[in-house]
């Protein structure tokens, strides 16, 4: 499974100065108090959810029951993240409601930082780095703390002990280093006594390469030895992680008499269905219905999704999104649609690579009214779903790109003095402030829409051919079509820009968080790992190292400072398309000596001089390389007979106070879900 999700990048809203149409409800900043905490290299925000109170009450209540379904999948994730994670959870918890000391003791701040940390990644690895988290207080402290829970609190804290602290044990959540095997190397709780190659032989073996639509192997579960032999815990009502299911089916069914219309109605009895059996078969059935309903003002996504957390690419992490349809926005995404043909029809990729006829293609654009599972607190602002190439080809795709996510990065990022730091000069500066926020968000909607929507793979190809590198370069593949086609004179045609320079803005962010500002988030000394960071190093790379006979980007120097200039944004475009086609042979081949020979050489290796000379002119600028988000809170209303009437929605709750409620309240699973 090639996953299909945007994650913005690392500096993509911190440029962002412009506005963009939202509706009647568009916040300002004196409007909304956009930030929620900073703490370690985070920032948490709020997000705004307009429109939800024009829905009517039928549409809030629905809403109300898949938010509720969304949040009580949570403890999968962490569980699925790592072995000790909900035991540690408890732990760290327990020890900071009731904790007695000075809460302005250096450690009791220092497990405050811990805590914050391991709720926002769902665990004791970085969301984005995959390596441990490294607690500021001492192991004998905490020791000390443990021992004054109350009787029950923790058990077996020797066992957590090294995992939380000894940097030798579970380091690093996925591994992707090439040579190595990548799943007795990383630290998540989706294997467990078996190794790569017996993983692979496997799966290899339940593959048919004559079925033209095989089912997503390994998407829904955990991989092991029983009695000497492989075979899978699958996710379901009555398997693995039963009570978790169960309590969201029972929120679904909750949700089933609201449903807007019949369609509805049926997604959610196939999701359903698909949770209590496990069948890969039945969450198939249930992705062509959820694809073919593009009429429905509400949407949502549940279940195990994107596999970025499986160092081989298969198991996806448990995830969900409720949203509705933000109308006025969605224009420019229905014209996209619209015209997907068009796009696709002149891509500068080999004819043979290219669908024949491109079917159900819809997109749009929505505002998320609810962040769960792996899209929390850390969210994507775009997604594609579903990720079966064969449902794609046959039955279509959904996109939407999260604009009330983007309007959050935005507001919260005025005045950061980002531009002032890292932009060659004023006239570059002038158009990104002009034209980056809709030429981002057309990146989005264009990365979607039509990026992951476009190619086919040749007959008897293996959607997992490339294996480990298949999310980097699927990435790069959906990146490379919007930014190709930015710079199209179709986009003036169509109205969706209104200046044939405008796309300049995007390329010129695009590079620059590529070869540069990115690097914010990798360590000192470290390689890139994250797919998403590998793709944007990959194309940027890529285009500049072809580019040096022609001098298309050149880095210069001033005052000891490094930028990015770019000479030729004509010939840039070329060099894109050339990549494309590359890139799309290679996944329509599944050539994976080429594929990787691409990753490896571009993706992953950093120049440690410019990577120093980034780190400290960011740290000036005081700015958190990650952001994330608390969700609103949504109350039902009720009659005197306790039937639910209405909800509503209010945005107060802080961060740790959020968190530490859903660990409370939707608490589903046992500290060792898995065994020990």
């Amino acid at each position: 499974m090639l996953s299909k999700k945007l994650i913005i990048p690392a500096m993509a809203s911190l440029a962002i100065m412009s506005s963009c149409s939202q509706g009647n409800n568009k916040p300002t900043p004196a409007d909304f108090d956009y930030t929620a905490d900073r703490f370690a290299d985070i920032e948490v925000l709020r997000y705004q959810v307009p429109g939800f109170e024009e829905l009517t009450p039928q549409q809030r209540i629905f809403i109300y029951y898949l938010t509720e379904a969304a949040i009580a999948g949570r403890d999968m994730l962490w569980d699925q993240n790592g072995k000790y994670n909900l035991a540690i959870r408890d732990l760290i918890e327990g020890v900071y409601t009731n904790y007695k000391g000075d809460r302005n003791d250096s450690d009791f701040k220092a497990l405050e930082t811990y805590l914050k940390q391991i709720e926002f990644a769902n665990g004791i690895h970085h969301h984005y780095s995959m390596d441990k988290f490294k607690p500021g207080f001492s192991q004998e402290w905490l020791a000390s703390q443990a021992a004054a829970l109350p009787e029950g609190t923790v058990t077996d804290i020797e066992l957590l002990m090294p995992v939380i602290f000894d940097p030798t044990v579970m380091p690093k959540r996925v591994n992707q280093a090439e040579g190595q095997d990548l799943i007795l190397t990383s630290a998540n709780n989706l294997y467990d006594g078996v190794n790569q190659a017996e993983v692979e032989a496997y799966y290899n073996a339940l593959k048919d390469t004559t079925d033209l639509t095989p089912v997503s192997w390994g998407l829904n579960a955990r991989v092991v030895k029983e009695n000497g032999k492989v075979a899978e815990q699958i996710y379901k009502v009555g398997g693995l992680y039963s009570p978790a299911l169960e309590r969201i089916v029972e929120n679904l069914e909750k949700a089933l008499p609201y449903a807007e219309n019949d369609a509805q109605k049926d997604i959610v009895t196939k999701l359903i269905t698909y949770f209590r059996s496990g069948d890969l078969k039945d969450f198939d059935t249930y992705s062509i219905a959820w694809a073919e309903d593009t009429k429905s003002r509400i949407d949502f996504i549940n279940g195990f999704i994107e596999d970025y957390g499986d160092p081989l690419g298969m198991t996806g992490a448990y995830e969900s999104i409720v949203n509705f349809k933000n109308n006025e926005a969605s224009h420019r995404t229905e014209i996209i649609a619209d015209n997907a043909a068009w796009f696709e029809g002149n891509s500068p990729v080999d004819p043979r690579f290219r669908k024949d006829e491109v079917k159900g293609v819809s997109a749009k654009v929505i505002t998320a009214a609810i962040l769960a599972g792996d899209a929390y607190p850390a969210t994507p602002i775009g997604i594609n779903l579903p990720n079966s190439n064969w449902i794609r080809a046959a039955h279509g795709s959904k996109s939407v790109t999260l604009e009330n996510i983007t309007e959050a990065y935005d507001q919260a990022s005025h005045g950061n003095g980002f531009n002032e730091e890292f932009v060659i000069d004023q006239e570059t500066a002038d158009l990104m402030d002009k034209y980056l926020f809709i030429t981002d968000n057309l990146h989005t909607d264009l990365h979607e829409c039509l990026g992951h929507a476009s190619g086919r793979l040749l007959p008897g190809v293996d959607p997992g051919a490339l294996k480990a590198h298949g999310s980097t370069l699927e990435e790069a593949r959906a990146d490379l079509f919007a930014l190709y086609y930015l710079a199209d004179p179709k986009l003036i045609e169509l109205g969706l820009l209104d200046n044939p320079e405008a796309y300049k803005a995007e390329y010129y962010k695009y590079i620059l968080n590529g070869l540069m500002t990115q690097l914010t988030r990798v360590e000192p000394g470290k390689d890139i790992e994250e797919a998403h960071m590998r793709n944007r190093q990959l194309i940027s790379k890529w285009v500049f190292e072809k580019g040096q006979p022609d001098n298309v980007i050149e880095l210069v120097k001033r005052d000891g400072k490094t930028y990015i200039k770019i000479n030729d944004y004509t010939k840039m475009r070329e060099l894109i398309g050339q990549l494309l086609a590359e890139v799309q042979r290679i996944k329509s081949e599944g050539d994976y000596a080429a594929g990787a020979k691409l990753v490896e050489t571009y993706a992953v290796k950093v120049d440690p001089e410019l990577h120093k000379e980034v780190l400290d002119r960011y740290a000036k600028l005081d700015i958190a390389p990650y952001r994330g988000f608390v969700n609103p809170v949504y109350t039902p209303v009720t009659d005197k007979d306790g039937n639910i009437t209405d909800v509503t929605i209010t945005y107060g709750e802080d961060y740790l106070p959020q968190v530490l409620r859903y660990s409370r309240d939707y608490r589903t699973l046992p500290a060792y879900a898995t065994g020990k």
